[in-house]
């Protein structure tokens, strides 16, 4: 799939004629492209655009310009369309497991929607595919006849993961699917994930706040701030070489598992912070629009407006980091 300079605005309203004012930014001109049986990870604050970007991937959110490419086809328009070849190969897991299923239908109606909508199969063969759902996903076969509310939150995700799985998919969109979730199950859900990508091939997108959860799942990372990417790059690249302030600062924020040093890092933190606030407004052009992506190596991107200038931002927060 590639995403073509998606923007995604939506208007803001006033006067006594109700009348466009300005504009929300939500998702400002990205680009994407993904292969097949990899993971991508998006993440960002909260309110930059990161669910944004996957429904509107999806479908779910109208877009106001740009092109979405699936397989070398524009899908830009059917991905509207509920019953599209689109929808059937590019599912979604949401981020409340609760309320993304329908409390009056039980398991086995909700795992039937998409087999109906898309395959087409007798009752029998609807019957056995439920089952197979079923299994996949480590769930007994009566699960079929209960309801949402008779499941706890691992169970009600691993359910959400069976009714993305039952159409064949070859892309997940995984909107903080374990956010919701205590850690244990967090870890058991991430692994069932990894599992089913290994046996069905699968590609994610997975979107979300948290960086150690997204350095055990993915492979590339788009890092996001109001609307646009800062930096793009490998697992390596984002956790290892790190080149915008806006990166340092989220990845700065990871809390340690030891608790030797904890003064002397939160110093640190401290004096990055007093470095981030004096340096950002660096990331913005005249407009308030973060600069465009510019290479720093064939697969590592960063928010610039020149190679120059990133080297000597990136020579201050430094010397910030290290006093």
């Amino acid at each position: 799939m590639q995403v073509i300079d998606l923007k995604v605005h939506y208007p803001i309203r006033g006067g006594f004629f109700n009348t466009i004012v300005d504009w929300v930014y939500a998702v400002d001109g990205i680009d994407m492209e993904f292969e097949q049986g990899k993971t991508y990870g998006l993440v960002g604050e909260s309110g930059c655009g990161k669910s944004t970007t996957g429904k509107a991937i999806i479908g779910l959110e109208k877009i106001t310009s740009g092109k979405i490419l699936f397989e070398g086809e524009d899908v830009t328009r059917e991905r509207r369309s509920r019953t599209s070849r689109f929808h059937r190969e590019v599912q979604m897991i949401f981020q409340d497991s609760h309320s993304s299923l329908n409390p009056r239908k039980r398991i086995a109606d909700i795992l039937a929607e998409p087999i109906r909508n898309f395959l087409h199969l007798t009752p029998r063969e609807e019957s056995r595919k439920i089952g197979e759902l079923l299994e996949i996903v480590g769930l007994p076969q009566d699960a079929k006849e209960k309801y949402p509310h008779e499941f706890s939150g691992g169970q009600k995700q691993r359910i959400n993961i069976a009714r993305a799985l039952a159409t064949h998919p070859k892309m997940i969109i995984a909107d903080e699917p374990v956010s919701a979730l205590d850690l244990s199950v967090q870890a058991q859900v991430l692994n069932f994930m990894k599992d089913v990508q290994r046996e069905f091939g699968l590609t994610y997108l997975f979107i979300s706040h948290d960086l150690g959860v997204v350095k055990h799942m993915c492979d590339t990372i788009f890092i996001m701030y109001k609307g646009r990417f800062v930096e793009r790059g490998t697992k390596e690249d984002i956790y290892g070489n790190s080149k915008h302030l806006y990166t340092k600062r989220l990845l700065s924020s990871i809390p340690a598992t030891t608790p030797v040093g904890r003064e002397k890092r939160k110093r640190a933190r401290k004096e990055f912070e007093k470095v981030y606030e004096k340096m950002i407004h660096k990331a913005f052009d005249q407009n308030g629009r973060v600069y465009d992506l510019i290479p720093v190596s064939d697969t590592h991107y960063v928010s610039a407006p020149s190679a120059r200038e990133l080297l000597e931002i990136g020579k201050e927060s430094e010397m910030g980091g290290s006093r």
